[in-house]
């Protein structure tokens, strides 16, 4: 039994944990993986050499080099929860899909796109946790299938994006509903902090499940994005910085749709 460790420098979240996860899926040579995100690591117990598993994880583009790999020693198996799992996902994939819709109706009624590219964001994170359903018990075959609609689709919706983006910038808008913006985005940066509060709880008391995990999360970041941007266009009675972290954010979710279409290769 080998024991190897990677460094991953794009891994900062559950999103691209459960993508690393669904990318390794296939390969029958490893027993179990262990993941530090606050410190980019993953842990993979294997037998056969680590060349198979690293080019999967290189063809996701999170940036992986091999920190080591030496005999595991006494190891003694690792156990999963699956039913516990799917619970914990389930539970996750929810709450991003309720903040789906609530972001992306307020969004379009406030004549924010700030709130309506956050809204892509929560699809995407949800799509990312539906896939990983499929992951636990599931088939490959139909997991990849998965995988290529749901990248095409938030492709074609981060377009769309874009293009009215553009729209609006060229165009005369009405300025864009900041209180709105900004009450909603509160609650959706909590929404993502229960999230992965959830996703820490149900896995182990070590230290990189502790909650500073949260405060490194992309999805918070953005969340404080465009409640920073609702301030501004109060403050600058302007519909640009409105504007400004809709094209950041919808370039965010093009970069996670690609990584999506990578699982279904």
């Amino acid at each position: 039994m080998q024991k190897t460790t990677f460094r991953i420098s794009k891994m900062d979240c559950p999103s691209e944990e459960q993508m690393i996860r669904m990318k390794l899926s296939d390969l029958t040579n490893i027993k179990s993986l262990d993941f530090d995100i606050p410190n980019r690591q993953l842990t993979v117990f294997h037998t056969e050499n680590y060349e198979q598993i690293f080019q999967k994880l290189d063809s996701l583009q999170f940036e992986t080099t091999v920190v080591d790999s030496k005999e595991a020693g006494n190891y003694s198996g690792a156990t999963v929860d699956t039913d516990k799992e799917r619970k914990l996902l389930w539970a996750v994939l929810i709450i991003n899909l309720s903040f789906f819709v609530l972001e992306m109706v307020t969004g379009i009624f406030a004549d924010s796109m700030g709130l309506v590219a956050d809204s892509l964001d929560m699809l995407a994170d949800g799509i990312v946790y539906g896939l990983a359903l499929f992951a636990v018990g599931g088939t490959i075959v139909l997991k990849k299938n998965i995988a290529k609609f749901a990248g095409y689709f938030q492709i074609v919706l981060a377009a769309i994006g874009f293009i009215e983006v553009i729209r609006r910038f060229i165009g005369i808008e009405k300025m864009p509903d900041f209180l709105l913006m900004m009450v909603v985005s509160f609650f959706a940066l909590i929404a993502n902090a229960v999230c992965l509060y959830l996703l820490q709880k149900g896995k182990s008391k070590e230290a990189h499940m502790q909650a500073s995990m949260i405060f490194t999360s992309n999805d918070i970041i953005i969340n404080l994005g465009v409640i920073l941007a609702g301030a501004l266009v109060f403050l600058t009675n302007s519909k640009y910085p409105d504007l400004l972290i809709g094209i950041i954010v919808f370039g965010i979710v093009g970069r996670g749709a690609f990584n999506i279409l990578k699982l279904s290769k």
